[in-house]
């Protein structure tokens, strides 16, 4: 009995130093600030409590198996909350990343599943807003521009060339009717960029379809500059979407499964902006284009200031007979936003900051309460682990 004991004891620690390479992390932040907002939409206090200043709070899971000869499983598992209720962040968005993969030296990456689109890749990897935070969760007009940041049933493919990255993003956006087909999901890309550690640049193009045959078009190329305690960068964002005549023509709600993707028509930046004056619909608008620069410098190893604008504009296709609304054809409208930021590490892992931001709208395009103008600022804490 002691020498069967014994056997199995030898056989399962043989066993598990074979498959020992499996490693499982668990991840998050928890962002929390106060912020003052003027001209605030009816409804909306002007002090409130945001569960994200910095970074919206979070709580994942990395798993990474080394399978030998260079191959590696990857799983990826993100979940999204408030920090202000413990809510869910969004009740039809529990896991805001959930996807399987596999990594080669040879062949580089493969992902099945729900994760970022190459937009988003792009912004975030090569020309953040700030060097420290790849971009302000209150405050973010370039995510506006990233085409809802995410995608459903995607396949995607990441190689690297020593400093040269690519990716190509496939999704075929199954499954959505009604008001969802508005939803950008059937999405095809390619991303390329170069970082060396000083210099930085990149350029990414994806088109969206939805269920109707309806297009969006998105183009990015920016550039950035390191060098030791300064970081600058600057790009150029563009969105061009084709006519929704169905929508135009009978001046229904925004909620028409006609109208493409007017998660990324409705606001020039995720919940920051209302849409177009008439019934909240922003379906006129032709094309949309984003100008984003700025810096950051690290005053001390626990100091960093910086700042940055997005200039955007953009034009209509001309929407008339619909009463209190009309546009020009070829007619554009403008949003200029500003931001800056103060950043204090307490550790590696926690920093305080204080924010400050401004939005000036003109043409048809305005807040929820019709202002033109907007202020805003925000003290915020967040640990990161």
């Amino acid at each position: 009995m002691k020498k069967a004991s014994l056997a199995v004891a030898v056989l399962a620690a043989s066993t598990s130093a074979a498959w020992a390479q499996s490693s499982v992390t668990l991840y998050g932040i928890v962002d929390a600030a106060v912020r003052y907002t003027s001209n605030a939409n009816p409804g909306t206090s002007t002090k409130t409590m945001v569960p994200g200043g910095m970074s919206q709070s979070r709580l994942g899971v990395n798993v990474t198996e080394d399978m030998g000869g260079g191959l590696k499983a990857l799983v990826n598992m993100e979940h999204r909350f408030a920090s202000d209720t413990g809510a869910v962040a969004s009740a039809t968005d529990f896991w805001r990343q959930a996807w399987v993969g596999l990594q080669s030296n040879d062949f580089g990456q493969v992902r099945l599943g729900r994760q970022y689109n190459i937009l988003f890749d792009v912004y975030t990897s090569t020309f953040a807003s700030f060097r420290y935070s790849p971009y302000i969760e209150a405050y973010k007009p370039e995510i506006g521009m990233a085409m809802a940041a995410r995608q459903d049933n995607m396949v995607k493919y990441l190689a690297q060339f020593g400093n040269i990255y690519a990716e190509v993003q496939v999704s075929a956006g199954e499954g959505q009717s009604g008001a969802a087909a508005a939803l950008p999901n059937k999405t095809a890309g390619l991303l390329v960029r170069y970082n060396d550690g000083t210099f930085g640049a990149g350029g990414a193009f994806l088109q969206a379809t939805e269920q109707t045959g309806k297009k969006i078009k998105a183009t990015v190329l920016g550039v950035s500059y390191t060098d030791g305690p300064l970081y600058v960068h600057a790009s150029w964002g563009q969105n061009k979407y084709d006519a929704v005549t169905d929508l135009l023509s009978s001046g229904t709600s925004a909620t028409s499964p006609f109208a493409i993707a007017l998660t990324t028509r409705g606001a020039y930046t995720s919940g920051l902006l209302g849409a177009s004056i008439f019934n909240n619909n922003s379906a006129d608008i032709n094309k949309r284009t984003m100008y984003m620069f700025g810096a950051t410098y690290q005053l001390t190893p626990q100091f960093n200031i910086g700042a940055n604008a997005w200039l955007t504009k953009q034009t209509h296709f001309g929407l008339t007979g619909v009463p209190g609304f009309s546009t020009t054809p070829g007619s554009s409208s403008k949003a200029d936003f500003y931001a800056a930021v103060a950043d204090y590490a307490f550790s590696k892992r926690t920093d305080a900051y204080l924010e400050v931001d401004y939005t000036k709208t003109d043409g048809a395009v305005a807040f929820l309460n019709g202002a033109t103008k907007r202020a805003g600022t925000m003290v915020g804490l967040r640990h990161r682990f």
